[in-house]
């Protein structure tokens, strides 16, 4: 079955061309024109994928990326048409996996899809990684500590993978972008540090991932 992208934008001409791009790389599209419907959609809908534009009126993408993390780990890919850095690193630290930047190619709108899917959906079965009192199931997508199962969203799971394969080894930024995405994107380095905090807050109160000042981020079970 085709995998499910949910579009939400308030912008007729941005829906009407990711929707086209994306049925003819053969994607199933949902779309909705404000935050509110799009939080409705995602929830009857429960796509794959939402791609979701910030700036929208009543409801905004900061809003609706809240409301979905508190039920789904969904990936999500933000739109924005702002340039601050700010603005970007708040949706990476509510729990959006990438974003793009208006006005942008709908091709590459694309690949930045199918490299987030890819992620989930070509996970090795039976691919367990263990690090001290952490256990990383790559077959079921899921991080288990001793007390609790961790919800992560993709490239979260993508990154503590990379940091737990190889204990004690020290990953740049650099390295941990290439890791979650494929290939390294035009994103923000910083971009990791957001993913990072997110990845610390959800594995208290074990201080599990160190900061390397100057280098980067490595893991000590």
């Amino acid at each position: 079955m085709p995998k499910k992208i949910l579009i939400v934008d308030d912008e007729p001409q941005i829906v009407e061309i990711c929707r086209d791009y994306l049925k003819a790389a053969g994607y199933e599209t949902v779309t909705a024109s404000n935050g509110a419907q799009g939080l409705s959609l995602a929830r009857r809908e429960k796509p794959d994928l939402i791609v979701l534009d910030l700036m929208m009126p009543e409801m905004d993408g900061l809003d609706v990326t809240r409301e979905i993390r508190r039920e789904s780990d969904v990936p999500i890919i933000m739109l924005t048409a702002r340039v601050e850095e700010t603005d970007k690193l708040i949706g990476l630290e509510l729990g959006a996996d990438d974003y793009i930047t208006k006005p942008f190619s709908p091709r590459e709108l694309v690949a930045r899809i199918r490299v987030v899917l890819r992620r989930v959906v070509n996970s090795p079965d039976n691919d367990t990684i263990r690090a001290g009192n952490v256990e990383l199931d790559r077959a079921h997508y899921e991080v288990h500590l001793p007390d609790k199962t961790v919800p992560l969203t993709s490239t979260e799971f993508e990154i503590l993978a990379t940091l737990m394969s190889q204990p004690g080894r020290i990953f740049s930024r650099a390295q941990l972008l290439t890791a979650t995405h494929g290939v390294t994107f035009e994103s923000l380095e910083r971009a990791i540090d957001s993913h990072v905090r997110n990845l610390r807050r959800k594995l208290e109160p074990a201080e599990l991932i160190i900061t390397v000042h100057g280098v980067g981020y490595k893991f000590e079970g």
